[in-house]
């Protein structure tokens, strides 16, 4: 796949669907690889006019590993003492500025999903000039009194790194399942494909907690969305345990005019079943913007 030079960094790319077609970017969160956003749903948006692209965000993936730097101290962070994160949300949004310029995007649709959608925010917020649409998934405002995680997802984000790659591979799945959608369960050969897909392409957990640090470092961006006018549409899962759907009911208040879509039974990932409908909505308002 191809490389981008953006910021001193390479990120790895890929894309869909015809360059003639207006551009759509993808960004996928915490810890997370750009082939997570998987290859039919990007089939699905680029069948509706689009120049998809996925790419790796830094640190995770085969895009750009920061390993120089220090490693963050995430409980002096949750302290309030934001030192030892070395990078913020704004650094991964200029990041995308950076993507677009060597693809000779002028302005470009924007998709996040979990952190990635707090990173679309964040561009939103930063360069409203460059984006056509913004779409925020399973995401939320940085605001600490929404968007919490259950305790079983918190503790499931937080376990250590598998010291094997059979190890690596159970734990995937499992966190598949804990963060998976009640109302759309995925089967056990998906599930198992995915981990040993991820674990193969990649295996960076060190870029993980740096992201993590920048999440965290990075605040609540509430009364800054209050003066975004890019066009918003804000998508949930009702039965979401990562990021509860009060992050994106609080996403959707904070920003003008923005939509609010939320699917019953789906819980912090994008299930195939809904695939069709997530998609549709994204290309409905990305044609509407």
């Amino acid at each position: 796949m191809p490389r981008a030079r953006v910021n001193g960094l390479e990120l790895e790319y890929d894309t869909f669907g015809s360059p003639a077609d207006p551009p759509l970017v993808l960004v996928m969160g915490l810890g997370a690889q750009m082939v997570t956003w998987e290859i039919g749903f990007c089939d699905l948006l680029a069948e509706g006019g689009f120049h998809v692209v996925r790419f790796d965000n830094r640190d995770i993936g085969l895009s750009s590993y920061l390993d120089d730097l220090p490693a963050p101290d995430l409980a002096a962070l949750a302290a309030g003492d934001l030192t030892s994160a070395p990078y913020l949300l704004s650094d991964l949004a200029a990041d995308i500025t950076g993507l677009f310029d060597a693809l000779g995007f002028d302005r470009a649709h924007v998709v996040g999903a979990s952190m990635g959608g707090m990173i679309v925010q964040q561009l939103a917020i930063d360069s409203p000039d460059r984006l056509l649409s913004l779409t925020s998934i399973m995401s939320t405002t940085g605001d600490p009194s929404v968007g919490h995680p259950e305790p079983a997802a918190l503790a499931g984000l937080t376990r250590p790194p598998a010291a094997t790659r059979e190890q690596a591979i159970e734990d995937g799945i499992a966190w598949f399942r804990l963060v998976g959608s009640p109302g759309h369960p995925s089967d056990e050969e998906f599930l198992r494909m995915k981990a040993t897909r991820n674990y193969d392409r990649a295996n960076h957990p060190a870029g993980g907690l740096r992201q993590a640090a920048a999440v965290v470092a990075s605040g609540d961006r509430t009364a800054k969305l209050r003066e975004v006018h890019v066009p918003t549409l804000v998508i949930h899962g009702e039965s979401d345990p990562l990021i509860d759907v009060s992050g994106g009911k609080a996403t959707a208040e904070a920003i003008p005019d923005a939509e609010l879509l939320l699917f019953p039974g789906m819980g912090h990932e994008l299930p195939r079943q809904l695939w069709p409908a997530i998609a549709q909505a994204i290309v409905t308002h990305a044609r509407k913007a």
